[in-house]
């Protein structure tokens, strides 16, 4: 249970989620060995800090790494990590399920998470699973079709009046007091659970390149922390580049990154087709600057337009997509990256939590007397 601060370097033995500097805190890197198992948790059992309960398993993680036909006129070996079949339709349900199974061994009876959208269905739905009461935050511009797809699983969801901004940190210091354990986006045990992307892409292949959608910074450091304690336990030869990307509309990461900065900046008045990643001021955004400073590893924006064509190439391969999804394959174009480079692209959600802003197919009308016409 040691953790400590990637920016000032300062260790905690108790369970804290930030540093006293204000930063995300981190376990200590794990090394250790593969192991034959059905599921990444038991393939990879020395790297989890705390025990998963996998009676309780949904059956998250071990999503399917699917060549894709894009890179071809590109030059590239494309691959898709497709994280949108896990069991609540987004790669949350990784860091989700290890939280839960700490929050069930420490003694928690209440569970808790700030977010409108893919974080708070997952949380609602594993805290059923466990058997936890579930607080569930919400924005007051939260929409009444998000929060239906959360309280469907019978957790309390709130809606919070005022700046939503503070309310993540707000939720951290009530939690401690009335022993709500509050799993938000950069919770330690979530960044654990997201190593396992990297782990399950490292059994398959070698990449050169990873795109990682990136909001608050959460999903980039748990795949970057994967595959470095891989190479560190000598399971893999390299570590490959991560580009985190994110949209032009709410760019906070990598407005710092190409400034040369190693503090973010609130990102004034977001506008974003994207809304998955539209954090204006995400929580691990320093740590990840610091990732991209120290590996030479990248950041890169695109416009909706972009996104919104992705989206469109990524549904002609049978993939339907959140738009924050299909943002690597919007940076695709523009990172000129060498022929026969493998890449691997992580789709993030499912469509199916953004229908209001998808595109429309055709749809034809045909009386039944003219079907014969219509299907010529």
């Amino acid at each position: 249970m040691r953790l400590r601060c990637p920016m000032c370097g300062r260790q905690y033995d108790g369970p804290v989620q930030r540093c006293e500097c204000g930063e995300p805190v981190e376990f200590e890197r794990l090394t250790g060995e593969p192991y034959i198992g059905k599921s990444v948790w038991e393939r990879f059992w020395d790297f989890w800090p705390v025990k998963p309960e996998l009676g309780l398993s949904l059956g998250e993680g071990d999503t399917p790494l699917i060549r894709s036909k894009l890179g071809e006129e590109l030059g590239i070996k494309l691959y898709l990590k497709n994280e949108t079949v896990n069991p609540t339709w987004s790669f949350k349900d990784r860091g989700t399920f290890l939280a839960m199974s700490y929050a069930l061994k420490a003694g928690y009876r209440a569970v808790g998470t700030v977010s409108t959208g893919n974080m708070a269905a997952s949380v609602s739905a594993y805290a059923s699973r466990f058997g936890l009461k579930v607080r569930i935050l919400v924005s007051e511009s939260a929409s009444d079709e998000k929060l239906r797809a959360v309280s469907v699983y019978g957790g309390e969801v709130i809606r919070v009046h005022g700046d939503y901004g503070r309310l993540y940190f707000e939720s951290l210091n009530l939690g401690e007091k009335l022993g709500i354990y509050f799993m938000n986006s950069d919770n330690p045990f979530r960044i654990e659970g997201y190593k396992g992307i990297a782990f399950e892409i490292a059994e398959e292949i070698s990449p050169d390149y990873v795109l990682i959608p990136t909001s608050s910074g959460g999903l980039f450091r748990g795949i970057a922390k994967g595959f470095i304690e891989l190479h560190e336990s000598g399971l893999i030869d390299t570590v490959p580049t991560l580009i985190a990307i994110q949209a032009e509309g709410c760019p906070p990461i990598c407005k710092a990154f190409r400034e040369g900065k190693t503090k973010i900046e609130r990102f004034q008045s977001p506008k974003t087709i994207a809304k998955a990643i539209a954090n204006p001021y995400p929580p691990s955004g320093n740590a990840v600057l610091m990732l991209m400073r120290d590996f030479s590893w990248k950041c890169m924006s695109v416009f909706d337009e972009e996104i919104l064509e992705a989206q469109r190439k990524l549904a002609d391969e049978g993939l339907f997509v959140q738009p924050a999804s299909a943002t690597g394959i919007a940076a695709l174009e523009k990172l000129d990256l060498p022929g026969g480079t493998k890449v691997v692209s992580i789709l993030t959600g499912s469509g199916l939590k953004t229908l209001k802003t998808s595109p429309k197919g055709e749809i034809r009308e045909c009386p039944l007397e003219e079907l014969k016409n219509c299907l010529r």
